[in-house]
């Protein structure tokens, strides 16, 4: 039998507190979830979520970045299956705002994150998700597929258009119709982007 290291059992106690946290943020909500209900359910102590995230909000926020880290892959993913890097960029925000329709992202992501952590264009992710935007608007514009923009202004106006309406969704009482006048009315804004000749692109 291999016998587990320290760095071993330190990991897999931090999963276990992940795993059972994000069970109860996305049933119970971030106000509602025990500390004690969610050390229980993983068979630690509150000693062990002080020890490894502070306290409540610290294990919040580790949840929040984690699923933050696997929708960005998602993303990933569904831009580099498109057929062109137009198309792909497109993808890319509707794909995010469709995953408003996801319970566990609207709970933790779209609803509680924003109360507990503030605004979302301030958290550690942000910054990376409007360099990015800024690289695809900059290659899209040296290959002659869009016209000439400020790239940081614009990859700022996507995302935050992209970002409140993921919300509109979450808080919709019908989420998927809102999310159908949403995803249609985000292609047209980004269909102005685009240059007359290379509409077809």
């Amino acid at each position: 039998m291999t016998r587990r290291t320290r760095n071993d059992m330190i990991s897999e106690t931090r999963a276990k507190l992940l795993s059972a946290g994000r069970k109860a943020f996305a049933t119970v909500g971030y106000a509602d979830a025990s500390m004690d209900d969610f050390t229980a359910e993983a068979g630690l102590t509150r000693g062990a979520l002080y020890h490894h995230f502070g306290d409540k909000r610290g294990l919040f926020q580790a949840i929040v970045m984690q699923i933050d880290a696997e929708m960005a892959e998602r993303l990933r993913q569904r831009a580099a299956a498109a057929p062109s890097r137009w198309e792909g960029f497109v993808e890319e925000g509707i794909g995010y705002i469709e995953m408003a329709l996801e319970p566990e992202i609207q709970r933790i992501i779209l609803r509680d994150g924003p109360a507990v952590l503030g605004d979302p264009s301030s958290w550690p992710s942000a910054d990376g998700c409007i360099a990015a935007m800024m690289a695809s608007l900059e290659t899209l514009q040296a290959e002659g597929v869009i016209r000439d923009v400020d790239p940081e202004a614009t990859a700022r106006i996507i995302a935050g258009a992209s970002c409140y309406a993921a919300q509109w969704i979450a808080n919709s009482e019908n989420p998927l119709t809102t999310s159908r006048r949403a995803t249609a009315a985000y292609r047209r804004l980004l269909h102005g982007l685009l240059k007359v000749n290379a509409e077809t692109m």
